[in-house]
């Protein structure tokens, strides 16, 4: 039987007594000593190396555990005569040598030779791989030590015997020694877990704490473990490991730790590592590297309030007098008296329990020494950060703008960091109004003014816009398309006028212009309505009552002379003309002078939040801050992670000043009709599938051979060219329209889309109801209206160059049932028509952005629709479209999720995942 021991060298072998006067093992020396072994059975002690020469010869009939021995001194002089040694320390700082660290085939010899270990080899009490790295230990500690090794210089380690180590050199090599062990012990460091006790008053009177070791399988989510007193007596034992094998491994990680926080040197110092005292500078050092320390797997567990019952706070914003406070009240129904010009107060504020400190409360925290600190009767730890926030309690001041976001938010940034934030005073008030704004606004009645019914939504959306511009702020009116939005602005317009007396000045795409007219002069007659277009434009007649009506266009070529007038309120529709912000339309719709400014748009985020921050930038000028503060703060990990803690915060800062809502939620529009997708698949025909190849394959070439500008040119080119492929060979080829009528049914059965189209719009006429047809392309229109003309739809088609009365023309021509079929580009009448006439939305080829596909889908699905209205997506199978509509399909259940995509984005594919994208097959 082998018995280890803590000093290699006193290691030994015990042989029992077979009840013979001479020893089974011939060879060994006199004197032995005799007496009962570790099993309790008689027999002799024979110290380790005296036993070696005898176990490495081979015994016929030898005992089975003298065979494994035999076996585990081989393998021990392979490892060594390898090399595979290094120098150690023991528990005591003696100097010794051991074996490791071990490849892994030696690992493996070393498992394998311990799971094969015979009973009766070692102690049951020691583990037999344990047993044999001891042997290894051992045997390595004796032959390094010879007489030559003193030529190396004279240390511990070429000592002729293990020889204590001197304090300096100690604390030379521990570092790199327990590196070195970590390596050839392989196993996991177990969990620390420091628990503070509750202190008596005499101990925190003194500033003192008492930290208990408690031990933790490695990864453990455990805030408990055990007590590292009780595994080392050997009453608890963790995760089936030994005391023996547990131990080195905890010292080395408490040495660790205590490398990076000296105040773990007494524990780390401990044989038996289990309790230390703590004085007041070991409480701020684990105060201080608390989180640092979790991250080398030491736990600090406080007694629960003694670490958390204080908490700094930032407060913005003046705090009223208890004495005056009541006669300060504003009455009842005026706005706070907040100002975003103005300068706010800013400092600390600590609480207790959630409760604010008084000043001399904090002025006892301001002047303690120790981190123990007895406040209104108990004790509590006040870390140095807290300390030196109550000793410096005033922060400055900080811009109303960035008091406002900050008071949203909850956060406030101070030195970089992101800390809880509380409005007080005016601040206080105004956050107050605006989310019983948000949530549950005084209703405004409906101005007399006004010859319309609202329904419930629009009703709650006036309120919400008289609430949010009383208090001085610009407002964005973000409901779906199709909600109405143009008649609750009029009605805002009315209220506004009463409240505000001043101009009115409309900015809409050309498209907009005769509805507003149309819709001001029926709903508020009284209205002055100014349509401020066309050659003999003029502002001669603009008074206090009059509503301007004008373009973007327009905006740009007359900026200085709309801008000489104070409007009091300034109207952008579909306002996402203005998402960039550096555009020249964005920045002269900034030049406007105005009271009030109310943006109206479906479509708040398109393709990225700066979009929302340009719309949400010129309602309330300066309030969110630059962009790019906007997009580091939020935008940027709110486009990565919709669900992330940025997105939410924004979601916070935003809430007040949009109002969004969609025809699915609930209550909004319960007598909308349904709306019906049908995606109508294809496949591409012989021709166009032979273009579709030969296009991919010679571009892919050039795309593969460039870099750059060119390169995303020639990608932009490939993808444009293959929606034309699938839309019409003849839009491709840059065709003109047949003529004859013997060539419309060639040009119908060249494209596997057209023939569909066809098929479905007989099926359509036959039911006598009308259909909108929208494309991307205005040479595509032109040759659908050419083609559908001469099948007798007497299709119309609006684009972009559509003068604007003939827009009016054909939209009323339409409504009025004269035309069945009307086709139109997306970009000129994908918003603000209304063709509710149409119970059928087809898209005959795809864009990249799904909200500007909604946008023309709902030119039907609106207020004023009495028919279910059927979407048909047309999507050619195995080619890119394909591949479109299945990111849309992504991108409409991200529902309110960032929209990052178009053809921009497409260049920067690689050549592998483009290749993916527009390779004709199947999906991959």
């Amino acid at each position: 039987m082998f018995v280890p021991a803590d000093a290699g060298q006193s290691a030994a072998w015990w042989v029992k007594d077979n009840g013979r006067q001479t020893l089974p093992l011939h060879g060994l020396p006199e004197p032995l000593t005799a007496g009962p072994g570790p099993d309790g059975t008689a027999g002799w002690r024979v110290p380790l190396l005296e036993g070696l020469p005898v176990l490495h010869r081979t015994h016929p009939g030898a005992d089975v555990t003298a065979v494994f021995w035999q076996r585990a001194l081989h393998l021990a002089l392979q490892l060594i005569a390898a090399q595979l040694t290094y120098p150690a320390l023991t528990d005591d700082d003696q100097a010794i040598w051991r074996v490791g660290p071990l490849p892994a085939a030696a690992e493996e010899a070393l498992t394998a030779l311990a799971a094969a270990a015979p009973t009766g080899a070692a102690p049951t009490t020691i583990p037999a791989r344990h047993a044999l790295t001891t042997l290894a230990d051992t045997i390595a500690d004796s032959l390094i030590r010879t007489p030559a090794a003193a030529l190396f210089g004279t240390s511990g380690w070429t000592d002729a015997a293990p020889q204590p180590v001197d304090p300096a050199t100690v604390r030379a090599v521990r570092g790199w020694l327990d590196a070195v062990e970590d390596q050839a012990d392989g196993g996991p460091a177990p969990l620390l877990i420091l628990h503070i006790a509750p202190p008596s008053d005499d101990q925190a009177a003194a500033g003192r704490l008492t930290a208990d070791l408690h031990l933790a399988p490695a990864g453990s989510d455990t805030r408990a473990g055990l007590p590292a007193a009780d595994i080392w007596a050997g009453t608890a034992h963790l995760a089936g490991q030994s005391a023996d094998s547990v131990r080195p491994r905890a010292a080395r990680a408490l040495r660790r730790a205590a490398r990076r926080c000296p105040a773990l040197a007494g524990l780390a110092g401990q044989h038996h590592p289990g309790r230390s005292t703590l004085h007041p500078a070991a409480i701020e050092a684990l105060l201080e590297q608390e989180t640092e320390l979790a991250e080398t797997g030491v736990q600090v567990v406080w007694p629960e309030g003694l670490r958390t019952a204080l908490q700094t706070s930032a407060v913005i914003g003046t705090e009223p007098d208890p004495a005056t406070h009541h006669a300060d009240r504003r009455p009842t129904g005026q706005p706070p008296r907040f100002s975003v010009t103005a300068l706010l107060d800013f400092r600390w504020q600590v609480a207790l329990d959630g409760t604010a400190l008084s000043e001399e409360e904090m002025d006892t925290l301001a002047e303690a020494a120790r981190p123990l600190v007895r406040v209104r009767g108990r004790w509590v730890l006040a870390d140095p950060v807290l300390r030196r926030r109550a000793r410096h309690r005033l922060l400055g001041q900080l811009p109303g703008t960035q008091a406002l976001t900050a008071a949203l938010t909850g956060t406030v940034t101070v030195d970089d960091t992101d800390v809880p934030c509380r409005p007080a005073g005016a601040l206080a008030d105004m956050i107050g109004v605006l989310h019983s704004g948000e949530h549950h606004p005084e209703p405004v009645p409906t101005p007399p003014a006004l010859r319309a019914s609202l329904r419930a939504y629009q009703h709650r959306a006036l309120t919400w816009l008289a609430h949010t511009t009383r208090l001085g702020f610009g407002a964005v009116l973000a409901d779906d398309m199709g909600l109405g939005k143009t008649l609750t602005a009029l009605a805002f317009t009315l209220h506004h006028q009463q409240r505000t007396p001043g101009p009115t000045l409309v900015i809409c795409p050309a498209s907009l212009v005769t509805t507003w007219c149309r819709e001001a002069a029926r709903f508020a007659p009284d209205l002055h309505v100014l349509p401020y277009h066309g050659p003999d434009r003029t502002l001669d007649d603009v008074t206090d009552t009059t509503l301007v009506v004008t373009t973007y266009g327009i905006l740009r070529r007359d900026t200085a002379r709309l801008a000489a007038r104070t409007w009091s309120l300034v109207i952008a529709d579909e306002a996402q003309h203005a998402k960039n912000p550096a555009s020249a339309t964005a920045r002269q719709l900034r030049a406007l002078p105005s009271t009030t400014r109310l943006a109206l748009t479906g479509t708040p985020v398109e393709n990225n939040l700066s979009e929302l921050w340009a719309l949400l930038d010129w309602a309330n000028p300066s309030l969110f801050g630059p962009l790019k503060t906007f997009r580091s703060r939020w935008a940027n990990a709110a486009e990565k992670d919709p669900s992330g803690r940025e997105a939410t915060e924004l979601g916070r800062v935003v809430a007040p000043f949009l109002l969004r809502r969609r025809k699915t939620d609930p209550g909004i529009a319960p007598d909308l009709p349904a709306k019906i997708d049908r995606p109508r698949l294809v496949q591409l025909t012989t021709e166009q599938a032979g273009l579709y190849e030969a296009v991919v394959r010679e571009t892919l070439q050039q795309i593969q051979a460039s870099r750059g500008i060119t390169r995303n040119g020639l990608v932009f080119k490939l993808i444009t060219a293959l929606k034309q492929i699938t839309n019409h060979p003849a839009h491709y080829l840059r065709e003109q329209p047949p003529i004859a009528a013997d060539e419309q049914a060639a040009f119908t059965a060249r494209s596997a889309k057209t023939a569909a189209l066809m098929e479905l719009l007989e099926t359509i006429g036959q039911r006598q109801e009308a259909s909108l047809i929208f494309t991307s392309y205005v040479t595509m229109g032109r040759l659908l209206h050419h083609h559908l003309d001469h099948h007798g739809y007497n299709p119309l088609f609006l684009h972009g160059a559509t003068p604007l009365p003939e827009r009016q023309r054909m939209v009323d021509a339409f409504q009025e049932g004269r035309h069945p079929v009307m086709i139109l580009s997306l970009k000129a009448a994908g918003t603000g028509l209304t063709l509710t006439r149409a119970g059928h939305v087809i898209h005959y080829d795809r864009s990249w952005n799904a909200a500007v596909e909604d946008q023309a889908t709902d030119r039907a699905h609106r207020i004023g629709q009495q028919q279910t209205v059927h979407v048909h997506r047309m999507v050619t199978e195995h080619t890119i479209e394909d591949r479109i509509d299945e990111l849309l399909t992504h991108k409409r259940a991200l529902a309110s999720a960032v929209l990052t995509s178009g053809d921009h984005a497409l260049g920067q594919l690689t050549d592998r995942e483009l290749a993916d994208l527009v390779t004709l097959g199947a999906h991959r």
